[in-house]
């Protein structure tokens, strides 16, 4: 009797569509050159833990909930004394998702949680770190159905992080828009808009030359 191994739907949907139109889009060849997602890493900062460690708690529940990963505690390097933080403590939550769990969180963000923020206008297109890599932030926790509403103790906000294997913003955001990336229209990766500014300029000064 066969077996069907499962595949999730978002990673079927690359393989079988984004990967080629990206080939055609970005003029590549080789579908080995194709950036593809290779984790998304969501962090949970609870700066409240220093006076109130059972928030940690809640936080710890609500990402384990959320990404179905039992997250890893974050703790302080150094000691600020102005926010009665001591060196070592637990301040917050952290969850990495590779392989297939990480494909199935990204196709919930994208079909569930991301439609659910409150007065939502599309999300930062700048927020990038100039490797193709894509940060942006949720203010609370609730936009996943994974939450419960009656047991939830606070609102958490987050951190998401996609990594990708693009080497530049441009093609890190061709990858997420061939997904249906939600991004404001008209904004583009920062490290662009400096480059078209190095460009005009060295094409003023080439003309003054």
């Amino acid at each position: 009797m066969s077996t069907t191994t499962y595949i999730p739907r978002l990673k079927q949907h690359y393989r079988e569509v984004v990967r080629t139109d990206l080939m055609t889009q970005l003029g590549v060849t080789n579908p080995m050159q194709v950036p593809v997602l290779e984790k998304i890493v969501i962090n949970m900062g609870v700066g409240k833990a220093t006076q109130q460690a059972s928030l940690l708690d809640g936080a710890v529940a609500d990402l384990t909930a959320i990404t179905g990963q039992k997250p890893i505690v974050t703790k302080s390097r150094i000691a600020i004394a102005s926010f009665k933080l001591r060196e070592n403590q637990a301040i917050g939550a952290k969850v990495t998702l590779r392989g297939d769990r990480m494909w199935e969180f990204f196709d919930r963000l994208l079909s569930v949680a991301i439609p659910r923020i409150r007065d939502f206008r599309g999300l930062p297109g700048r927020s990038w770190d100039g490797n193709g890599n894509y940060t942006f932030g949720l203010t609370e926790q609730l936009v996943f159905m994974e939450i419960n509403y009656d047991r939830v103790d606070a609102p958490r906000g987050m951190d998401i992080t996609i990594v990708t294997s693009a080497k530049d913003d441009l093609t890190g955001k061709a990858l997420l828009d061939a997904f249906g990336f939600p991004f404001r229209k008209g904004e583009m990766p920062a490290s662009t808009k400096r480059s078209k500014k190095q460009t005009k300029k060295k094409s003023v000064v080439q003309g003054n030359s």
